[in-house]
């Protein structure tokens, strides 16, 4: 059955940034996996919170409290559904992908790595899935590997099947943030159980922009952020099956992650509440609801559809233009909205800053993969990377403008 396209077009009215003026030209927001922009109903949400029903959560029974409460558990419930997780309580919410991760490397991590243990993650992780372990396996005693990359820019699965033998830990983003890579979660999943292993998938680039399903991929955690689908800053996600949660020590300690407290002895809260100790970040939370249905009205499907369309068009378009080289996969199928590259000797960040000109907004530099550009023998790159509002007029400026960086650079 045929995906019906959205209007691109009439959905840009919805986010009041795309219709200001830089250096007197429209944005062309192309730093997308960076951070999204947002949309009024999520913007509207954080002011209603403030305005309307400003109370702490969890604590009080007065009317604006509990509906603080109801609002926030919302989104919980609601993010358990978009994510396809079994149960509510096995969505813990924490400031960003990057507080996801170090939460299972500080908490199960510490409780379950042991010397000489194998942890395996790939070339592809951003930092936030490479440090955290990095820093564990020399406090255990414990081996680091990384899995290599095929030439086509895909994971090695050879490579991989050698490598998870007798591990521990597998810790996969399933989409590059520099590469566009996706990654075969799924199966590399299945593998690592049949191991005794256990995994961890760094969502951060793949919910935001495709249908993901925890069911489906079975992966034992699950990492993402608001901020890049649409939501407020300063909301993270982090997914765990139920009995593994139950077993993990929680990671921050103080209120609301106690049931009771002694003046020699305390008991934890149940899930998910044991992990979130403190205020939580409760006007972004409740905002992010919007984020989510905004989305779902959409249609993950249509998303994953659209990001397809304009990433095969930006890189027939930047192909044409002379001296320019793009990273990633060829196969469309095989790759997110994310388009890293090089112009010829033009250090990336002199291609971002004339761009920037043209109120063209990309990124440049390592883009917190700097294994992977050593790996790839490169001191940076530029990256456009696309999102639902984001269309090939706005390709075509990139194209145009990347023209007159290369005409200028050859002078």
């Amino acid at each position: 059955m045929e995906t019906v396209a959205f209007n691109v077009e009439e959905l840009r009215n919805d986010f009041p940034i795309l219709s200001k003026k830089f250096n007197g030209k429209t944005l062309a927001y192309l730093d997308n996996a960076a951070t999204s922009q947002k949309p009024r109903q999520v913007i509207k949400a954080i002011c209603d919170f403030y305005e309307g029903y400003n109370a702490n959560i969890h604590r009080g029974v007065y009317e604006i409290e509990e509906k603080a409460t109801m609002k926030y558990e919302r989104t919980r419930e609601a993010t358990s559904r978009f994510i396809g997780a079994e149960s509510a309580e096995q969505i813990i919410f924490t400031r960003n992908t990057t507080e996801s991760i170090n939460l299972v490397a500080k908490t199960w991590g510490a409780s379950n790595i042991r010397k000489g243990d194998k942890i395996v993650v790939s070339l592809l992780e951003h930092h936030s899935n490479v440090v955290p372990w990095q820093v564990l396996a020399k406090e255990k005693g414990a081996l680091l590997e990384y899995i290599n990359l095929k030439e086509d820019s895909t994971i090695d699965l050879d490579d991989f099947k050698e490598k998870i033998a007798g591990a521990k830990l597998l810790a996969i983003t399933q989409a590059s943030n520099v590469l566009g890579t996706l990654v075969p979660v799924k199966q590399m999943t299945s593998i690592a159980h049949q191991e005794g292993c256990t995994v961890l998938v760094d969502g951060a680039q793949s919910a935001p922009h495709m249908p993901v399903s925890m069911t489906d991929i079975g992966c034992d955690f699950f990492a993402f952020s608001s901020h890049k689908m649409l939501g407020p800053t300063g909301v993270g996600v982090l997914y765990g099956k139920r009995e593994i949660l139950d077993a993990m020590p929680p990671y921050n300690l103080g209120g609301d992650m106690i049931s009771e407290v002694h003046k020699w002895d305390v008991t934890w809260n149940e899930l998910p509440w044991k992990f979130e100790a403190g205020t939580s970040n409760i006007a972004d939370v409740i905002a992010y609801y919007h984020a989510i249905e905004y989305l779902q009205r959409l249609g993950m499907e249509r998303v994953r559809e659209h990001e397809k369309s304009l990433t095969k068009y930006a890189l027939k378009r930047l192909s044409e233009i002379k001296g320019l080289r793009y990273y990633g996969p060829d196969d469309i199928e095989m790759r997110g909205g994310i388009i890293s590259f090089t112009l010829g000797d033009v250090h990336p960040h002199d291609i971002a800053s004339i761009l920037s000109r043209e109120a063209i907004a990309i990124r440049s530099g390592y883009h917190c993969a700097q294994p992977l550009h050593e790996e790839l023998s490169l001191g940076g790159t530029a990256r456009a990377s696309f999102y639902i509002y984001n269309t090939e007029e706005e390709v075509d400026r990139l194209a145009e403008a990347l023209n007159e960086v290369r005409k200028v650079f050859a002078k």
